[in-house]
């Protein structure tokens, strides 16, 4: 039994993709099992191998005392006999799915995989994908016949990155399997580490669906609050001040507007989208929801454009600073963020853009996109965008705003943190 091999240390289990989901699974497992972490890029093993995290969620602390190696060689899986799978699923520049993150790490276990092995996906998918999609790539590359040879199941991550109260041992982690013994058996498996316990899905493709719909509800949500956040603006009131009012009745859901970037929210209802379109359905609220999230950057780009002429300011030689740039407070992430729309609608005008960021890294956001990020602001601007509510930026007054800005300058809030605190300055806010 695959259960009982491992808490032997006959066999090891795997996990493919060590970032924000993979690296803490494969640590809170090596504190009881011998395990394996791959991933493709060396130079993150040799900084894991160091004890450092990456994606900067983990301390060194959490190496500590964990049966593991990590390794960016294929080979290395072989001795792996239950291998998780937890790598990216992005979308192209089309919003549709991209695969082949989780297409490239079936083939690498597909090559070593043994007769008696388990695979377990982690990375979202739309219902479907994990044994139309995956499970063939298995099979063409092992030459095994899958539910006879080898077991797959599907535990989609609840990981959230920057929150340190929900963490992966406090989750409640929706297990499934091919059939009613890898069911129990990946269970089991997971149970060694889920203090909150798992929930048994009846089958792969129903935790597939409880996975993108997670996020998919969220998307919708934050969606009709930037569009109420829209129309109360051409009514001349706070949106935050109405959800205030609204929030005092117990069953009213606290949702908020804002940037909804990420490689999550942002991603994963396209994904449920492209599977109702394949099926012949065209899915209106996800796909409006979608567009109205995806609309928010250049809104505010505009707004804030609105103000400055307003102010009787020209676009030439206007500076805009940017504070923030992930895809959302206290990380370091910056994929799929939205502060960059805001950045391109600026940009657009011929305005001049800083950025600054307490914990982005130069490197990636000059890699990612071309952007110089600045160390700290230089000289005055006409308007300060406060785009993302990291921690550094939570106490700020109205007196730093001051120090920043020309005469007339304004102050876009995007998160609306600074509500009430404002008085000498033009202000607006989502």
């Amino acid at each position: 039994m695959i259960y009982n091999k491992l808490l032997k240390k006959e066999t090891s289990l795997s996990v493919i993709g060590l970032g924000y989901v993979g690296l803490p699974i494969a640590l809170e497992f090596a504190k009881q099992l011998k395990v394996t972490g791959f991933d493709i890029k060396p130079a993150r093993v040799e900084l894991m191998r160091k004890g450092i995290d990456p994606s900067n969620e983990l301390t060194p602390e959490a190496f500590e005392n964990t049966d593991i190696f990590l390794t960016s060689d294929p080979d290395d899986l072989k001795s792996a006999s239950f291998h998780i799978i937890a790598v990216p699923t992005p979308t192209n520049r089309n919003n549709l799915p991209d695969l082949t993150p989780v297409l490239k790490a079936s083939e690498t276990v597909g090559k070593v995989l043994k007769k008696g092995d388990y695979v377990v996906y982690e990375s979202t998918v739309y219902p479907g994908c994990t044994e139309e999609d995956c499970v063939p790539v298995l099979e063409r590359f092992s030459g095994l016949k899958y539910c006879v040879d080898f077991k797959v199941g599907f535990s989609p991550e609840r990981i959230n990155p920057g929150d340190q109260n929900h963490t992966l041992t406090k989750i409640t982690k929706v297990t499934s399997g091919c059939d009613t013994e890898a069911a129990g058996n990946i269970a089991k498996v997971y149970e060694l580490i889920i203090k909150a316990g798992v929930h048994r899905a009846s089958s792969i493709k129903v935790a597939e669906a409880a996975k993108i719909i997670e996020n998919t509800q969220r998307d919708i949500n934050i969606a009709f609050m930037n569009e109420l956040s829209i129309i109360f603006n051409r009514m001349g009131i706070n949106t935050y001040e109405v959800l205030e009012a609204a929030g005092t009745k117990w069953n009213f859901l606290r949702f908020y507007p804002g940037l909804v970037g990420g490689h999550c929210i942002g991603v994963d209802p396209y994904y449920l989208s492209f599977k109702a379109k394949a099926l012949g359905y065209h899915p209106q609220m996800i796909d409006s929801g979608r567009f109205i999230n995806d609309s928010m950057g250049g809104y505010i780009g505009k707004q804030t454009v609105k103000r400055i002429i307003a102010a009787g300011k020209g676009m030439i030689g206007t500076r805009v600073l940017i504070l923030g740039i992930t895809f959302k407070e206290d990380v370091t992430d910056i994929r799929n963020s939205k502060v960059i729309d805001v950045v391109k609608e600026l940009e657009d005008f011929g305005i001049k853009i800083d950025i600054i960021d307490p914990g982005a890294s130069k490197h990636e956001v000059k890699e990612e996109y071309k952007i110089d990020l600045k160390d700290s602001p230089s000289g005055k601007y006409d308007a300060v965008i406060l785009a993302v509510s990291h921690k550094e930026y939570l106490n700020l007054d109205e007196s730093y705003f001051a120090s920043l800005l020309n005469k007339n300058g304004i102050i876009v809030d995007v998160k609306g943190i600074l509500r009430g605190k404002i008085k000498n300055h033009t202000y607006w806010s989502l």
